[in-house]
C-alpha cells in the first residue's frame, strides 16, 4: 500500500471510530430508556438493568456501522479536498484508485465485522437478553416487596403490600383479580406470607376478606381465616422465553424446526429474517462507494452546491430506508425479498458507474438550491434575531 493510501485510511479510520462511538452511544442511550421499566416495575438491580442495556449494543451495531463510515468517508474527503491535497494527488499523477482502493478495505473491514455481529453475537446476546428479563418478571418477590406500591403481575392481576414485617411476613396484602372474564375478585387480608407447597410457590394470606362481583351486580363477601392464592401458573408463564425469528441463530434460520410453534405460525418471517442478515452487512461498502462518488474528487470550491457530507448521508437515508422498507414488507410478501438484495446492489452500482465515469453524484439542482436557500435564510433570521437581543440589552442598560 503506497503512502498516500495508508495517510487516507489512517485519518479516515480515525474519523470513523469517532463517529461510531459517538452514535452508538446516541442510539444505545435511546434503546436504554425503554428498558429503564425493568427497574422500576421489577425491583431488580442496577447489575442487571446495565446487563440488559449491554446487551443491546449487538442488535445496533449493524444498523450504525455504515452511517459512520460515510459520516467518515465523505467528511474526511471534503476536509482533503478543502485543503487541495486531492489536487496534490491528482497532480502527481495518481489515478482516482489511489483514493478508492484504501477506502473499499476500510469498508470491507466494516462490512466483516457487521457480519460477524449480525450472524454470531447478536442472537446470542437477544438471547440472553431475553432471558434476563423473564427470569426478572419471574422473580415474584422482587415484585411484591415494594412496600405501598401497585404491581401488574399480569393483566388484570395487582397487588399491593402495606408493609414488610419480621420474619419475611407480610401487611396488608391487596389483590386485584379480574382475569377471569365477567367476575371481578377483590382479595384483603391483614397478614400473608410467601411459602411453598409441593415445589410451587404460594401466597398464603390470613385473616381477610374475598368480594367477588359480577357483571349482573351480583355481589358477595366472604371471610377466611386462611387461604392460598396460587402464583405458580403466572410464574411459569414469566418465565418461559419466546424466542422470535430475530432472536435464533442463523444456522436455525437456516434449517428450522419443523415442530417450532413460532415457524409454523410465521415462516415467512424466517426466510426475511435469513435475507436481511445476509444483505444488511453490505450496506457498509454501499454508503462508502455512495461518499466515494459524492466526495472523491478534487474540485473547486465554487463548483460545490451542497457540503459532500450532507449530500452522501441525504442519499445514504435514502437507500437504507428502502432497504428497511423491502425488509419489512418480505414478512408478508415473499416477492420483496429480491428488493431486500436490490437496493444494496443497484445502489452499488449507481456508485460505481458515477466512480468510473469520473462524475459526481450529487443532488438534483433544484433540491441543493432550496437546501442553501433556507439554511441563508435561518442563518438571516438568527442573526436578526441576535442583533435585535443585543440592541435590547444595550437600551436596557442605558434607561437603568
Amino acid at each position: 500500500m503506497k503512502v498516500v493510501e495508508r495517510y487516507i485510511m489512517r485519518r479516515t479510520f480515525v474519523v470513523f471510530m469517532a463517529a461510531l462511538v459517538w452514535t452508538l452511544a446516541i442510539v444505545w442511550t435511546t434503546q436504554v430508556l425503554a428498558k429503564i421499566d425493568l427497574v422500576t416495575d421489577s425491583g431488580q438491580s442496577a447489575l442487571t438493568f446495565f446487563e440488559v442495556a449491554a446487551l443491546i449494543l449487538p442488535s445496533i451495531i449493524p444498523i450504525v456501522v455504515p452511517f459512520a463510515l460515510v459520516v467518515a468517508v465523505a467528511q474526511t474527503l471534503s476536509v482533503m479536498n478543502s485543503d487541495s491535497e486531492l489536487v496534490v494527488v491528482n497532480a502527481a499523477g495518481a489515478s482516482r484508485w489511489t483514493i478508492v482502493r484504501p477506502i473499499m478495505l476500510l469498508a470491507l473491514a466494516a462490512a466483516v465485522f457487521s457480519f460477524a455481529v449480525d450472524n454470531g453475537i447478536d442472537p446470542y446476546a437477544r438471547q440472553k437478553n431475553r432471558a434476563l428479563v423473564a427470569s426478572s418478571r419471574a422473580d415474584l418477590l422482587s415484585l411484591i416487596i415494594q412496600e405501598g406500591t401497585f404491581r401488574k403481575i399480569e393483566d388484570g392481576l395487582f397487588l399491593q403490600v402495606g408493609e414488610r414485617l419480621p420474619d419475611n411476613r407480610l401487611g396488608g396484602i391487596f389483590v386485584a383479580d379480574s382475569r377471569e372474564e365477567g367476575v371481578n375478585l377483590v382479595y384483603y387480608a391483614k397478614t400473608g406470607s410467601i411459602i411453598e407447597r409441593g415445589g410451587e410457590k404460594v401466597l398464603m394470606m390470613n385473616d381477610g376478606v374475598i368480594h367477588r362481583k359480577t357483571l349482573t351486580g351480583d355481589l358477595s363477601v366472604i371471610r377466611f381465616t386462611s387461604y392460598a392464592f396460587d402464583m405458580s401458573a403466572f410464574m411459569a408463564a414469566a418465565s418461559e422465553v419466546t424466542l422470535l425469528p430475530k432472536d435464533q441463530t442463523t444456522q436455525y434460520l437456516l434449517n428450522p424446526n419443523p415442530n417450532d410453534k413460532n415457524y409454523q405460525q410465521i415462516p415467512n418471517e424466517y426466510r426475511a429474517e435469513v435475507n436481511q442478515r445476509f444483505s444488511e452487512w453490505t450496506y457498509s461498502m454501499v454508503f462508502a462507494l455512495i461518499a466515494l462518488a459524492v466526495a472523491g474528487d478534487a474540485r473547486s470550491h465554487r463548483e460545490a452546491r451542497v457540503n459532500p457530507l450532507i449530500t452522501a448521508i441525504a442519499i445514504s437515508l435514502f437507500v437504507r430506508w428502502l432497504g428497511f422498507f423491502a425488509a419489512s414488507k418480505a414478512d408478508e410478501i415473499p416477492q420483496y425479498a429480491y428488493m431486500v438484495y436490490g437496493v444494496p446492489i443497484v445502489a452499488s452500482a449507481v456508485a460505481i458507474w458515477f466512480i468510473v465515469s469520473n462524475r459526481t453524484m450529487e443532488l438534483p439542482v433544484a433540491w441543493a438550491d432550496w437546501m442553501t436557500n433556507f439554511a441563508t435564510r435561518i442563518g438571516d433570521s438568527w442573526n436578526a434575531f441576535k442583533l435585535r437581543f443585543s440592541r435590547r440589552g444595550t437600551s436596557g442598560q442605558g434607561v437603568s
